[in-house]
This record gives C-alpha cells, structure tokens and sequence, in this order.
C-alpha cells in the first residue's frame, strides 16, 4: 500500500448510516461446497429479510466472479484474494448499514478469519451450509463435480482441493435434515437474537 494515501473523515459515520435504516448492520457468511445450498439458501434468506423491511445485499460466488475477480483463477493464492475482495466490499456494505449476505465456498479457514477481521469480528456471522460431497455429487447442479472427476477441471474444492470446515460456525444447516424454510428460519431467529443482544 502506497504511503502516500491517508484516511478521508466522514461527517456521516456507520452508526448513523445503520441508524436512518433502523437496523443493526452485519455480514451473514454462507460457507460450504459447490452444490451445498449456499445461493438457494441466500436467495430465500434475503427475500425473507427484505419482506420484513430489511435492507439488504447478497454477494454470491459466481456473480462476483463474473464481475470484481474475473481476472482471477482458481489457485489457492487466487482464492485468497477472492475471498479477501469480497471481504472488503462486505466491509464496505456493512458500513452503509447494510445486511449483508455473502455466499462463498471460502474453502480455507484463514481465508475466513481474514474475512471476519476485515468486516469485523462483531459483525461477522459465520454460516456452514453443510452438506457432504457425495450429496454435493449427486447433485451437481452446475455439471462441475462430472468435469473435476474427468480432470477437466482442476483446483476443485472437495476434489483435489481441500475444503476446510468451520470449527465453530454460529450457524450450522445440515441440508439432508433442514429443508430451505427450516435453514432461513433458523438463520432468521439467530439474526432476532444477535441484534437484541
């Protein structure tokens, strides 16, 4: 970073923002493997939240793929910087007052502390949609897991690159047991409960 680059003050700050929305700002972190739920689950839960008067922002993996990190691959160091983009605009969103909901394999746990330092340790809630790889397999929504078992596809988390499960996700949606009006449900009633606290 360039030593020349100095911090502009604001006459509005974050907590003014979060106030003219009359919401408790925060970043709602959707984590699993391809084919997990993490965009069906995103998708309902921001419906949800926007019925209830909720300003909100879904960051979905393959959107910003096709936008802010299209010029990244898919190495574990391109990963990284990903997962550190998306940080910072999650970052930014929450700023404005914002919920918001990003979902990401974000396969590495370091990659995910980044993200929870940079957004803000207080406004990160982690989120595991945990479904096993063969259930990712048979459903391969998008064909990859049949291209990563021909080797048409490399660097494909569960496959030949690691995916690294949350130790202590806030939320856990195990999808072979929650169906998607029990997953946001469960998320919703955490997010009542954390902004009460």
């Amino acid at each position: 970073m360039s030593t020349n680059l100095m911090s502009q003050a604001l006459a509005v700050d974050a907590a003014r923002r979060a106030r003219a929305k009359g919401q408790k700002p925060v970043a709602l972190w959707l984590t699993g493997l391809s084919g997990a739920g993490k965009s069906t689950i995103a998708n309902a839960l921001e419906l949800a939240l926007v019925e209830r008067g909720r300003h909100t922002y879904l960051l979905d993996g393959d959107n910003v793929r096709m936008g802010l990190c299209r010029d990244l691959g898919f190495s574990d160091a391109d990963r990284e910087e990903n997962i550190r983009r998306v940080a910072e605009v999650a970052h930014l969103f929450v700023d404005a007052g914002l919920i918001v909901i990003s979902a990401f394999i974000s396969p590495f746990r370091r990659d995910r502390a980044i993200a929870r330092e940079v957004i803000g340790n207080g406004a990160f809630i982690e989120i595991f949609v945990d479904t096993p790889l063969a259930e990712c397999e048979r459903r391969d929504p998008k064909g990859l897991y049949g291209k990563a078992r021909q080797g048409l596809i490399k660097n494909f988390t569960g496959i030949d690159s690691a995916y690294e499960p949350p130790v202590d996700p806030h939320i856990r949606i195990d999808t072979l047991k929650d169906d998607l009006p029990t997953a946001v449900a469960r998320i919703l009633d955490y997010l009542d409960k954390w902004e009460r606290a």
